[in-house]
C-alpha cells in the first residue's frame, strides 16, 4: 500500500501548477516583491470574502497577532486572556507588547478555550480576550463576549487555523475587533512560504496597522512611530489570491472527509472534538484524542500512516512562560488534550481509498 501522508500540499500545487506560475511572473514581470499591486489586490479580495472592510495583508499569522495587539494599545503591564490549549504564537503576540498572556483552560469536549473559566482570570489590568478557533472549530464566541461585554474587554479572534470557518452564519475573523490570520504552508487557505492578515471593520485600526508594517510610515522616509518590516510579498499575495478562488472547493471536500470520520471511525478508545450545531468548521486539523497518543502515532506509522501531536505542551506548561509560575493541574483539559492528542490526515485532495484507510486503521486500534 502506498504512503498516505498526514497532509500533501504536491497535489495542489501539480493540479493548478500553470495558475500559479502565471501569477509569479506577473510578480517577477513588474518586480512588484515587497508589498505592491499583488500584495494589496489580495487584500481587497480577502476582506469581503471573511466580511470586514479591510484586510491587512502582513509577513505571518504570528506578526498578526502582534500587530492586532499594538492595534488595540495593548503595552507594559498589561493582561490578556489566552487559551493554554493552543498554538504558542497566540501568546507570543501579547508578549511582543510586554504585556502578560494569561492562561485558560478549554473545555472537556469542544477543545476551544472555556467561557465559563475566563471570568475568574480577570483583573484589573485585562485588557482583552484572544480567542483561538482551533483545528477549524469555531469557539464560543457568543458566550465570550457575554463576558467580554461584562468586563468591558476586546475580543481578538485568531482564526489562523479556520480561514472560511463559520459561526451563528457569519464567517470568523469578522465577529470580534480584530481577526487574525496565518496563511503558513498547510494551512487551508496557504501562502508558497510565509503569509498573515488581520481584519478589521476600524479605518483606525488599519491604517495603524498598515503603518507599523511599513516601518512606522506613511509617507516613505517620515517615520511617525517605531514600526516594523512586516510586508506580505508580491509573490505571496499573487499565489493567495488564487488559492483564494478554489478555497470553497477545498473546504467543501475537507467538510465531506471530516464528517466521514465522524460517522464512520467508531472505537471506543478514540475521542473526537465536539462541533456545536451554530457552527461550521472547516477541518483544518482533525483532532483525535487516544489513551496512549505515541503507541496509536507508533501504530499508524506501522500501517504507512502519518500521524502528528498538535499540540505535545499545553502553553502554560512551556518553558518559555515558567517565570508566570504555572503548575500542572492548573489547565486540566488543556493538559489531557496535549498528552492524548493526535492528528489524522485530512486534506482536500485525499482519495476515497485513502480516507477509507484511514478509517479502517482507526476501527482496528487497539483490537489486534
Amino acid at each position: 500500500m502506498s504512503h498516505i501522508s498526514r497532509i500533501d500540499l504536491t497535489r495542489d500545487f501539480k493540479a493548478h501548477r500553470d495558475e500559479y506560475m502565471k501569477a509569479i511572473e506577473a510578480v517577477c514581470e513588474e518586480t512588484a516583491f515587497s508589498g505592491g499591486r499583488f500584495a494589496d489586490k489580495f487584500d481587497e479580495e480577502f476582506a469581503p470574502f471573511v466580511g470586514t472592510a479591510y484586510a491587512c495583508g502582513l509577513n505571518n499569522g504570528t506578526s498578526a497577532l502582534h500587530l492586532a495587539m499594538l492595534a488595540l494599545g495593548v503595552g507594559p503591564g498589561d493582561e490578556v486572556i489566552v487559551p493554554a490549549n493552543t498554538y504558542i504564537a497566540t501568546a507570543w503576540g501579547v508578549s511582543y507588547t510586554g504585556a502578560t498572556p494569561v492562561f485558560v483552560d478549554c473545555t472537556a469536549d469542544t477543545w476551544q478555550i472555556d467561557p465559563d473559566k475566563i471570568e475568574e482570570r480577570i483583573t484589573e489590568r485585562t485588557k482583552g480576550i484572544i480567542g483561538v478557533h482551533l483545528y477549524g472549530q469555531p469557539f464560543d464566541f457568543a458566550r465570550v463576549k457575554e463576558v467580554a461585554d461584562r468586563h468591558g474587554l476586546f475580543i481578538v479572534e485568531d482564526c489562523a487555523q479556520a480561514c472560511g470557518a463559520k459561526f451563528e452564519g457569519r464567517n470568523v475573523g469578522s465577529l470580534g475587533e480584530l481577526g487574525c490570520f496565518s496563511f503558513y504552508p498547510g494551512k487551508n487557505l496557504y501562502a508558497f512560504g510565509e503569509g498573515g492578515s488581520v481584519t478589521c471593520d476600524k479605518e483606525e485600526y488599519f491604517r495603524h496597522m498598515t503603518r507599523l508594517k511599513n516601518q512606522g510610515c506613511d509617507r516613505r522616509y517620515y517615520h511617525d512611530e517605531i514600526g516594523y518590516n512586516m510586508r506580505l510579498e508580491g509573490v505571496q499575495g499573487a499565489v493567495l489570491s488564487v488559492s483564494l478562488k478554489y478555497l470553497p472547493e477545498w473546504t467543501e471536500k475537507r467538510r465531506k472527509i471530516g464528517l466521514r470520520y465522524h460517522k464512520e471511525i467508531t472505537n471506543p478508545l478514540i475521542t473526537m472534538q465536539v462541533h456545536p450545531e451554530n457552527t461550521d468548521p472547516v477541518y483544518h486539523l482533525f483532532v483525535i484524542t487516544v489513551p496512549d497518543h505515541e503507541d496509536f502515532v507508533q501504530y499508524m506509522a506501522d500501517a504507512d500512516v502519518e500521524c502528528n501531536m498538535h499540540y505535545p505542551v499545553p502553553c502554560h506548561l512551556q518553558d518559555a512562560y515558567k517565570f508566570l509560575g504555572y503548575q500542572v493541574g492548573d489547565c486540566p483539559n488543556a493538559e489531557y488534550m496535549a498528552s492524548h492528542c493526535v492528528t489524522l490526515p485530512l486534506f482536500p485532495e485525499m482519495t476515497e481509498e485513502e480516507v477509507d484507510r484511514v478509517i479502517a486503521l482507526c476501527n482496528a486500534y487497539g483490537k489486534e
